[in-house]
């Protein structure tokens, strides 16, 4: 069925990607996610599962290894439905004020998301408008910007935590410093090239009409990169939670993420590992689908449609 034969009151009632026809491939991929999933667990987990089997002395069949090897404890990789059970538990069935609720840590990581990320788009933003204006930052700071992202985050990461930490600034603000530091070159590199966008004939324009700088920036340059903007934002927000997450990891935080993902490696606990990475996808799904909505807004401000 095509869209077009889809009466208009359904369309406007039920979701576009469904009213379109798209819910069948997306459930189809994840059918196949899935099965992939639960046969690779059964693989991965058999050698430890035949073991435990084995020892406890009682015969068994092949639907016993199946069955153990989805329900086993600390598995290689957990079953699906265990992770489900663990988000369930973690999210839903504790106060989101404790520290075992995923809820609690994954407000901890998005603080220090957004504060990154916030630091990350003054940084891009200012850094594209000199290097745009000025012929000499473009040539002196632009190679330094590219060569910025060679440098692993995990090198950087405990250096930023240590500098900071003998200057008196622990908590938020090393978590944030990181994730800025991964957020800010998308958007500088898009908002360069948005506002190198509009055509030549448009400054030359504009300069007959006498504008400054600043008017040529305002009424030209700026509108012009908008539409790049909020591509390079949906980037710069994911990169940020990375770096959030990653910061994490060496600062010894209690609480967030990434000390989640840590502690569950420190303790084996694959499961717990697996639902905080999935609450992290969650996180970073909810973030960029809020910067897609500020995107819509903008646009219908501007009188434009998507």
């Amino acid at each position: 069925m095509t869209a077009a034969a889809i009466p208009a009151a359904t369309r406007r009632a039920v979701p576009r990607w469904l009213a379109e026809g798209r819910a069948l491939p997306v459930a189809a991929v994840l059918a196949v996610l899935l099965v992939v999933w639960y046969a690779a667990s059964v693989w991965l987990n058999e050698p430890q599962s035949r073991e435990q089997l084995d020892r406890a002395g009682a015969p068994w069949t092949a639907a016993d290894l199946v069955a153990h090897a989805w329900s086993m404890e600390r598995p290689v990789l957990p079953a699906p439905h265990q992770i489900g059970v663990e988000l369930y538990e973690s999210v839903l069935n504790r106060p989101i004020d404790s520290r075992r609720s995923l809820v609690y840590h994954a407000q901890v990581t998005l603080s220090a998301t957004l504060a990154g990320f916030a630091i990350g788009v003054a940084l891009g933003i200012l850094l594209a408008i000199g290097i745009v204006h000025l012929r000499t930052l473009d040539r002196s700071l632009m190679p330094w910007i590219i060569a910025s992202q060679t440098i692993p985050i995990l090198a950087i990461a405990p250096m930023v935590v240590v500098v900071l930490g003998n200057l008196g600034f622990t908590g938020l603000l090393p978590k944030a410093v990181i994730s800025g530091y991964l957020s800010f070159f998308p958007v500088t590199i898009g908002m360069v090239k948005g506002l190198r966008s509009p055509d030549p004939l448009q400054l030359d324009l504009m300069r007959t009409y006498s504008a400054d700088r600043a008017q040529v920036f305002a009424k030209l340059r700026w509108p012009a990169a908008v539409g790049f903007l909020f591509p390079s934002l949906k980037v710069a927000i994911a990169l940020a939670l990375v770096g959030a997450i990653v910061a994490e990891l060496p600062t010894g935080a209690q609480a967030g993420l990434g000390a989640r993902l840590l502690t569950g490696s420190y303790y084996g606990q694959t499961v717990q590992i697996w639902a905080a990475l999935l609450m992290a996808s969650f996180l970073a799904m909810l973030v960029v689908g809020a910067v897609g909505l500020a995107e819509r807004a903008a646009v219908r401000l501007r009188g434009g449609r998507l």
